[in-house]
């Protein structure tokens, strides 16, 4: 492997401009070319340990954690994980009105926790009715409002029937009447309270179009300074980047989350999740010193990553050159991050820029770099790291050509002479054409040649 050096003199070699190491550069960069494989390791690996679902199932409330809980029934492949999965969210459930949600649970579980966990009709029966009593009753006070047109109780009527449709699991219903406060909301507070109804049911809806517009509407408030509604319509923002594959937009709004956000957003997020979101899109899509600036020293994120140290220690790695190490903590990560319900879509996404960033990286330092051994550092076989080098030069994300018989990638230099005089030329003909219009405009004026504009009737 041979490194790129002011100070080397160069020397052909089959085409190719290589350049003579030092002994002091070949000890430096053979620190760079391990690039994750040493031995000796400061901090361990962690283990690709099952999800914990009663600990993960802990930093939500509301409907988010029945349907995070009922996801994870759905996609983790273990009927042990399933179950308890299936009982934490029937006791969930229960604790509500959601009948809707009780129905499907009940058929998830089909028997398989007990007598205890089986359809409970008379619950179910219970709640039905005291819903058809409280809607009867809303929709009464709501028309006695709207014949004494009073705009506030108006308003407030609608919030109600907002409340209540989405206890009961009609998001429809209860997204069209907390849109219908809009017309009686007299404050700007009034403003925000109803932008973040929609927001919340929006998510629920994955319809994160109408969250972005009510983001936006509520950003313009005048009155928006409350820090931790701030941080929660960031939040939101993060949340329809990422849904819309806009990652670096979504990595941005999620390193703006201040502390504040703290637990009080967890019907939608966990401060956990704001650390692995902003962590994952900001390594697949920030360059190097945006992720020192805006990640790795950014006081604000760091009191998030500390919540999850595996996001920070793969961050650390990866801007270490410790490629290895980051792509092992990745690789530990990804069961776990496939179960969560708003990242699992695009992890093979994240996960393929961040390994094609880091490849990218690992050789630009390099004139030549032996395939074996860079295969060596990112624990893949020489063919499968062929390929992967192949598909970044088609798509000319790195320059360079590999000899595939004796396994060496050669780096495409730039004749940065020919460059240097290139630059020096453009430079000579814009001063020439500078000095000339210069002389003109001097001429013109010795001579008293002025055009004055016609005057206009």
């Amino acid at each position: 492997m041979k490194r790129r050096d002011s100070n080397s003199r160069p020397f052909e070699h089959t085409g190719f401009v290589i350049e003579e190491q030092t002994m002091e550069g070949e000890d430096m960069i053979e620190e760079i070319y391990t690039n994750g494989m040493e031995e000796k390791q400061s901090k361990p690996i962690i283990s690709s340990e099952q999800l914990d679902v009663e600990a993960y199932a802990s930093l939500y409330s509301g409907r988010t954690k029945i349907t995070r809980l009922l996801f994870i029934a759905d996609r983790c492949g273990n009927q042990t994980m399933e179950l308890e999965a299936l009982r934490m969210a029937y006791d969930e459930i229960k604790k509500g009105e959601n009948t809707l949600f009780f129905r499907e649970v009940v058929q998830k579980i089909d028997g398989r926790l007990g007598p205890s966990y089986v359809m409970d009709h008379a619950w179910a029966d219970s709640v039905d009715r005291r819903a058809e009593m409280r809607k009867d009753k809303l929709e009464n006070e709501l028309n006695a409002y709207k014949t004494n047109l009073i705009k506030e109780s108006i308003r407030m009527g609608y919030n109600d029937f907002g409340d209540f449709f989405y206890a009961h699991g009609s998001l429809q219903d209860a997204f069209k009447n907390y849109s219908r406060t809009r017309d009686y909301c007299t404050t700007p507070k009034h403003i925000i309270q109803m932008c973040l109804n929609t927001i919340l049911v929006g998510i629920e809806m994955g319809q994160f179009t109408h969250v972005i517009n009510s983001v936006t509407k509520a950003e313009q408030s005048p009155d928006l300074v409350d820090p931790i509604i701030i941080a929660k319509l960031r939040c939101a923002s993060g949340l329809a980047c990422l849904e819309n594959k806009k990652y670096k937009h979504a990595a941005r709004k999620f390193l703006e989350i201040t502390p504040d956000l703290a637990n009080n957003y967890t019907d939608v997020i966990a401060p956990q999740d704001v650390a692995t979101y902003g962590g994952l899109c900001a390594l697949a899509t920030f360059d190097r010193t945006e992720l020192k600036n805006k990640v790795i020293d950014n006081l604000n994120f760091r009191n998030f990553l500390e919540l999850v140290p595996e996001v920070r220690e793969f961050i650390n790695d990866f801007y270490s050159s410790h490629y290895a190490s980051c792509l092992e903590y990745l690789d530990n990560l990804k069961a776990n991050l496939l179960l969560d319900i708003h990242l699992h879509d695009h992890i093979e996404t994240l996960y393929n820029q961040i390994r094609h960033k880091a490849l990218i990286q690992y050789t630009l330092p390099f004139v030549s770099v032996d395939l074996n051994k860079m295969a060596g550092a990112f624990k893949t076989s020489v063919a499968g790291l062929e390929k992967e080098l192949e598909a970044l030069i088609t798509d000319n994300q790195i320059q360079a050509r590999i000899d595939s018989h004796n396994k060496i990638l050669y780096a495409r230099h730039a004749d940065q002479r020919n460059a240097t005089f290139q630059r020096v030329l453009k430079m000579g003909n814009d001063f020439d054409r500078d000095v000339k219009a210069m002389l003109l405009r001097a001429n013109l004026l010795k001579h008293e040649y002025n055009v004055k504009a016609a005057r206009k009737f």
